[in-house]
């Protein structure tokens, strides 16, 4: 049941997955809020995501997850531990996570985006949350005493208390934290080639890995990377589009040479788009800066290669939904509850960002003359870990506990969080 109705009100900038989220919590925790999405509909560019083991706690605190179940036709999260092979010669394989991790709870979740927007939109209580369509903002006005106020780019303004930007990788409201000339997208030097393939069609010419029960990757050296000179890898934002359709000779031209299942799919690979990966480095500091605050891909977008990050967009979510809707957060003190948020995100975030960095220079590593299979096994070993294992929901109790509550009931309470109604 909705708490208590709030004396501070929010501005939420975009409509993707994280916005939606955000305002569902909001609304539960009995905060007002605003949602300003661009778009003329909500909508996700892209065709699937993977929600890990951490971004499915989460999902579940926020009371999400059974619906996000349900609308993505399985019965239940399932171990989706990748299986690493060669992407040359005969596939023989580098790494297997499932039979290296020896711990259970590795539990994944497939979902097409655009099907979560469609399955979190429903729940939202019109009384709490107010949309706003082709409203797309153009620059953040702060101010230490009175509203925060955004300017669209219809020439309207818009005032709230708090303003939440969870506008992407190309945040607009990022400039309230940095200045505008401190552009820090980078071009990771990395290419994704997307497109959509049959199962069923991909068994019949033969391919031989079990792609219906698990994900695979095929690693090996360098075949998606553009070169710099040498081995340099971030750039400065490409100029052009970062999503641009390309004729299939390309991607198969890039991987020549490479083994019999790589060609089956690529050869069925009939209308590929080419997805420039950029990411936000340096990673920033702080997310915070007065009553705005930063969340998702506009705080740490990062590369995919560990999967993590609408997990740690997720993970922000959460954490800025149970602090701003305790019972102690009001008006008066709501920066002391921003500051908690800008204390234990950026560090945690920031790391899985660097961590996926590194988590694609070893999978673009493997092959002759770089790393054979024991020093791929070896930088490997662990390296989700530290994304899945780690336990927001005490870190976020604890640190409620440290500046708003010091009853012995308190310490109780937040120690089992899960227990308290949401």
């Amino acid at each position: 049941m909705p708490q208590p109705l709030k004396d501070f009100t929010v501005a939420i900038v975009g409509g993707g997955m994280c916005g939606l989220a955000c305002a569902y919590g909001f609304a539960n925790a009995g905060i007002k809020a605003d949602v300003f999405e661009a778009a003329a509909h909500y909508h996700e560019i892209g065709a699937g995501v993977g929600f890990g083991h951490n971004a499915i706690r989460v999902l579940r605190e926020l009371g999400l997850f059974d619906t996000i179940l349900k609308v993505s036709g399985q019965q239940k999260a399932n171990q989706r531990l990748f299986n690493m092979i060669s992407g040359t010669g005969d596939h023989e394989q580098v790494f297997d996570y499932a039979e290296s991790s020896g711990q259970q709870g590795n539990e994944g979740l497939g979902v097409y985006r655009p099907v979560f927007l469609d399955a979190v939109m429903p729940l939202l209580d019109p009384t709490m949350i107010s949309t706003h369509f082709n409203k797309r903002c153009v620059s953040v006005e702060q101010s230490n005493t009175g509203p925060q106020t955004l300017h669209f780019a219809d020439g309207t303004t818009h005032e709230a208390d708090v303003i939440i930007g969870a506008d992407g990788i190309k945040s607009v409201t990022r400039s309230a934290i940095v200045s505008e000339t401190d552009n820090r997208l980078a071009f990771s030097g990395t290419y994704a080639y997307r497109g959509l393939i049959p199962i069923d069609l991909l068994e019949t010419e033969g391919i031989k890995a079990d792609i219906r029960s698990r994900p695979h990757c095929w690693v090996g050296a360098g075949k998606a990377r553009k070169r710099h000179g040498g081995d340099k890898m971030l750039t400065s934002e490409h100029s052009h589009p970062w999503v641009e359709s390309v004729p299939q000779a390309e991607v198969l031209n890039r991987f020549s040479g490479w083994g019999n299942d790589v060609m089956i799919m690529l050869n069925h690979l009939k209308q590929p788009s080419r997805w420039s990966i950029h990411t936000l480095y340096p990673p920033l500091d702080s997310y915070v800066n007065g009553r705005v605050v930063l969340i998702g891909d506009a705080a740490h977008a990062m590369v995919p290669h560990l999967g993590a990050g609408v997990g740690q967009g997720f993970e922000d979510t959460y954490a800025l939904c149970r602090l701003l809707g305790h019972p102690n957060v009001r008006k008066a003190n709501i920066e002391t509850a921003l500051k908690i948020y800008n204390e234990i995100r950026p560090p945690r975030a920031n790391m899985v960002l660097k961590r996926s960095l590194r988590a694609g220079k070893i999978y673009e590593s493997y092959g002759p003359g770089l790393y054979d299979i024991s020093k791929m096994r070896h930088n490997l070993m662990g390296i989700w870990e530290p994304v899945w294992r780690f336990d927001l929901m005490d870190q976020v109790g604890l640190a409620i506990l440290k500046e708003f509550e010091d009853s012995p009931q308190s310490v109780e309470k937040q120690k089992n969080p899960s227990t308290t109604k949401r």
